[in-house]
């Protein structure tokens, strides 16, 4: 039953309204029209994340290669623990989209509440498994001595940090998916420039500064790889108590406080249920699983790398954060793709979602080619932004120049994923990830690398994403990702 409202719709939320309930025959303009509002916001939230985390990258490379490196070496293991926590959260969220789209507010906010512990106990035991490893991991990956040091307090402070981490994972999760993009996207954008401001006072020691005419003493911890780190989590904090605020006592569907009180369902109404955690393993294992195998290849790539020297590492990881300048555009296209077709699929129309699905993709693609063009051109000037060592901007800049050629189909496969997520179709497409970086990319790295050096590896991760995205718009226009008992119907 729907549930009755007294607030002013604004007119995305009234474009949403119509995804749930029917109404009017939809305009190609309306629809194109709901994708950008969703999409938007999530572009400028990752192009600004990216922008102050190009900051960041280059605040610790204007420390000296060995700190990029130090960073850079461990910074894939630190993707691999975010992923998982950001799997366990869609395996909740997909399914929260599905409840709105089918207007059951209040099973919506029962799995919100069930998220919320079961996430928590997800997140220490990664917390513990990180710190575990931490005193090893920059020697398993080839690391040196002069690196490990700063690469294990580095990455300790990261995995002390996933409850942290989870709680903006999750909350931004819940948050798009219910159809309000434009909060986690301000306070994603707000979590950037706390994470710069932070990072500014923690990297760096005590300094006198010139500005036009001014000199003045500006204050600094002095702490350097440490600081970023600190920075990070600090930022992190800060914004995921203000997503908490957003989605528990403000937000129009999922609030569990205020309006639906923790007295009316009791401390019995977090614990997890069979059916809403079967539900999250479906979702969740195959992406979780694609995350560990994924990072596991992006591990083996930074092993490929290692043998190559301290400058190829640290361009590799730097050229790696130019990049997503150009790519995370694509993730926020993505993010608008899994809300639509999941509260499409939601609300058992097959039809809107393809149209949806559809419209996102030529939006990513497009979008993606501009900035791959933009990225070949500015290579010099981005990496040159992140260090003053010139081996380190000449490897990074010709690294960048390769992988622009594949950015629009990288952009394909990140829609498209979005897309399938919000269906809750990830078994496939996680395969189909695996399958392509394993047998393409890291097997094209190995034979390439000592033939071309990191530009030989870059090569094979332009070639592999090219043939990704193709073979997820072939699953696309096949349909065999919308639910199965929807596919068959009218």
């Amino acid at each position: 039953m729907a549930e009755s409202t007294t607030k002013k719709l604004s007119r995305t939320d009234v474009l949403l309204e119509r995804v749930r309930s029917g109404g009017a025959p939809w305009t190609v303009g309306e629809q194109v029209e709901l994708a950008a509002r969703l999409a938007i916001p999530a572009i400028l939230a990752q192009i600004s994340s990216i922008v102050m985390e190009y900051i960041d990258a280059s605040m610790v490379g204007h420390l000296g290669a060995e700190g990029s490196a130090a960073i850079g070496i461990v910074a894939t293991s630190t993707w691999l623990f975010w992923g998982l926590g950001s799997a366990a959260s869609t395996g909740f969220s997909v399914q929260v989209a599905h409840r709105i789209g089918a207007n059951d507010g209040a099973d919506a906010r029962r799995i919100l509440r069930q998220s919320l512990v079961t996430c928590l106990g997800f997140s220490l035991l990664l917390m513990i498994i990180g710190l575990s490893i931490a005193p090893s991991l920059p020697y398993w990956l080839g690391g040196s001595d002069e690196i490990a040091h700063d690469a294990t307090i580095y990455f300790a402070l990261c995995a002390a940090a996933m409850p942290v981490f989870q709680t903006t994972f999750l909350m931004s999760s819940m948050l798009r998916c219910s159809g309000n993009i434009k909060i986690p996207s301000l306070l994603n954008i707000n979590m950037c420039v706390l994470d710069v401001v932070f990072n500014f006072l923690l990297i760096f020691p005590t300094r006198r500064m010139h500005v036009f005419d001014l000199h003045f003493t500006m204050p600094g911890a002095g702490l350097g790889v440490t600081g970023a780190a600190l920075g990070t989590l600090l930022a992190d904090f800060i914004t995921g108590i203000l997503l908490f605020y957003f989605l528990c006592y403000r937000s129009y569907h999922l609030r569990i406080f205020g309006r639906h009180r923790l007295e009316s369902v009791g401390l019995k109404g977090f614990m997890p249920t069979k059916r809403v955690l079967q539900k999250a393993v479906r979702i969740s294992t195959p992406i979780g699983l694609e995350r560990i195998i994924m990072c596991g290849a992006q591990i083996t790539t930074t092993v490929i790398v290692a043998p190559l020297g301290m400058m190829a590492i640290a361009a590799n990881s730097l050229g790696v954060n130019a990049e997503s300048l150009c790519y995370m555009p694509g993730y926020g296209i993505g993010d608008a793709a899994t809300t639509l077709v999941g509260q499409s699929i939601g609300a058992q129309r097959k039809d809107l979602a393809r149209r949806f699905a559809n419209i996102c993709v030529t939006m990513g693609i497009s979008v993606m080619a501009i900035m791959g063009t933009v990225m070949y051109l500015a290579a010099p000037v981005m990496m040159g932004f992140m260090s003053p060592v010139p081996d380190i901007v000449e490897l990074g800049t010709e690294a960048l120049r390769i992988e622009a050629f594949a950015e629009p189909m990288f952009a394909a496969s990140i829609v498209c994923y979005g897309a399938f997520v919000g269906a809750g179709d990830t078994l496939i497409p996680s395969s189909m990830n695996l399958t392509t970086i394993w047998a393409v990319r890291i097997t094209l790295s190995i034979l390439l690398a000592p033939l071309m050096g990191l530009n030989g590896v870059w090569l094979a991760m332009c070639l592999e994403l090219n043939l990704r995205g193709i073979l997820f718009l072939l699953r696309l226009r096949s349909q065999r990702w919308i639910p199965k008992t929807l596919r068959n119907s009218k």
